[in-house]
């Protein structure tokens, strides 16, 4: 018992899963703090200030609080196109450093373009 546990949790997969929560963890606070402290104060600019969360609607003794919903609604597009924005930068740097590394595997050696060429061709051969 105790190997299939030490198997299962020392495989990539779960150390990987665990790296990525400490990791989301961390960057949680940055998209926080960045929706927070920049992102919402141009957005209140933007919209004069506005504030939904005051917006209710009664019956009876009943208060339905529709402000406080529109205001989650809001704050939700609001985080969804940070995260967006964030990640799509992140991926822009992922991508610069791939056709960095094409650009120098192109470079490769005239003999490395011929085996290539060759496994190539005895894959075909294979099928």
């Amino acid at each position: 018992m105790w190997k299939d546990f030490k198997e299962f949790a020392f495989k990539g997969n779960v150390i990987d899963l665990a790296i990525a929560v400490v990791i989301g963890a961390a960057f949680s606070g940055i998209v926080s703090s960045l929706v927070d402290n920049i992102i919402t104060p141009l957005i209140e600019i933007l919209l004069n200030g506005m504030d939904f969360t005051d917006l209710t609607y009664t019956i009876g003794n009943a208060e339905i609080l529709y402000g406080m919903f529109i205001q989650s609604v809001v704050d939700f597009f609001i985080i969804a196109l940070s995260i967006f924005f964030i990640i799509r930068l992140f991926m822009a740097f992922k991508r610069k450093k791939e056709v960095e590394v094409i650009k120098l595997s192109s470079k490769a050696n005239p003999q490395e373009k011929l085996l290539k060429e060759i496994r190539d061709i005895l894959k075909e051969k294979n099928k």
